[in-house]
């Protein structure tokens, strides 16, 4: 499945510089000017998960594929953005195409690199590029749901339905809060919901960009972020993008000891990932045989024929059973053929909810 990541933010709060070391490219040109990023650099990121390496090497699997993830560097917004301002139009549209807001903030003070607003204030920051993400959801609304409202007095059901989930909507972002704290009340609102691809619907993950320094334990700023976050039923973490640019250059049997040195049990991009994934409810279940073991993402609550989605249309229309090894099972007994032995291979139908880690092999007729 995957998805797509937002990175926002002002300008150099360092979003392309966490892009670069994320994607371990220089896709994105990182320079102390505003808007050196101007259309969205993508980058494909393969999602680290050691259970994929286990069970590849106790399946003997040639080749370890993993699942991916989307990083989309998106330019800096400025204040107006609603309006226009800046690069707001092509900013806004950008945003509207993605699965989640990654929300860089500055953490970190350097008189060597310039601040848009001349200050340090990590919850300014953020208060800027919210309120121009809420503007211009306010707007979209306040024309249609007034439309549909009058529609609905005609008996026109899905403007019944639009008026009240979006009505709802509309009042939160009145009361200068988010949509996505909508609360949709049925399946049907829940689609229209959907579709209305509200900028403030979208789940938000904060990044705190720190020194090096304060990489391991975060800072007085950080502190506030999270906060923040906690509040709002956010996600945040802690990243030093210079350190993650370190680390790209590094041979990778030397990373490791690079990032205990520093008091880090991993990377920023696992980090990220983590959170992200638990932002969005997204699971991981894995195929595994000689040629290659791949990881898959999965929304949590997905059915087996809709896992089996993931990996080709023809498995979930022609879906006929799922072979189930739970990932603990498949490696305390060493592999598909002592799991079967033990009676630790299911038969799963129709119904079966995926649960993370399940190793999966797909019958299906078509």
């Amino acid at each position: 499945m995957g998805f797509r990541c937002g990175i926002v933010g002002l300008p150099n709060v360092g979003k392309s510089t966490l892009f670069n070391a994320l994607t371990e490219t220089q896709a994105a040109q990182a320079a102390n000017y505003p808007f050196c990023t101007i259309e969205p650099n993508v980058g494909q990121v393969g999602v680290p998960d050691a259970r994929l390496d286990t069970i590849a090497r106790i399946g003997g699997s040639a080749k370890i594929v993993p699942t991916q993830l989307a990083f989309v560097d998106i330019a800096g917004l400025v204040k107006g953005a609603s309006k226009g301002e800046g690069l707001g139009n092509q900013f806004l549209g950008n945003i509207r195409e993605v699965d989640a807001i990654v929300h860089v903030l500055r953490c970190f003070e350097d008189d060597d690199i310039q601040h848009v607003a001349n200050k340090v204030d990590p919850l300014a920051d953020a208060e800027v590029v919210e309120t121009e993400l809420l503007l211009s959801d306010l707007e979209s609304l306040e024309k249609r749901v007034p439309a549909a409202e009058k529609r609905a007095k005609t008996g026109d059901k899905e403007s019944k339905i639009i008026a009240s989930v979006l009505g709802q909507s509309l009042q939160l972002l009145r009361d200068g809060k988010p949509a996505r704290l909508t609360q949709p009340a049925d399946e049907e609102e829940a689609r229209v919901f959907a579709q209305a691809q509200l900028l403030t619907a979208k789940p938000v993950l904060y990044v705190c960009n720190v020194a090096e320094e304060d990489a391991a334990t975060g800072n007085d700023l950080t502190a506030r972020v999270f906060d923040k976050a906690k509040a709002e039923g956010a996600q945040a973490v802690v990243v030093s993008a210079a350190i993650e640019s370190e680390i790209v250059a590094m041979a990778p049997e030397d990373r490791a000891e690079f990032l205990a040195e520093l008091g880090l049990a991993e990377s920023g991009l696992a980090r990220v990932i983590r959170a992200g994934y638990e932002l969005l409810g997204l699971k991981t279940f894995f195929t595994v045989g000689p040629k290659e073991a791949r990881a898959w993402t999965f929304p949590a609550g997905a059915k087996a024929p809709q896992a089996a989605g993931e990996i080709h249309t023809d498995f979930e229309r022609g879906f006929i059973r799922a072979e189930t090894i739970a990932y603990d099972d498949y490696v305390t007994l060493g592999g598909e053929s002592a799991a079967r032995e033990a009676g630790k291979l299911r038969q799963e139908g129709k119904e079966y909810l995926v649960q993370d880690g399940d190793i999966m092999m797909f019958k299906f007729n078509v």
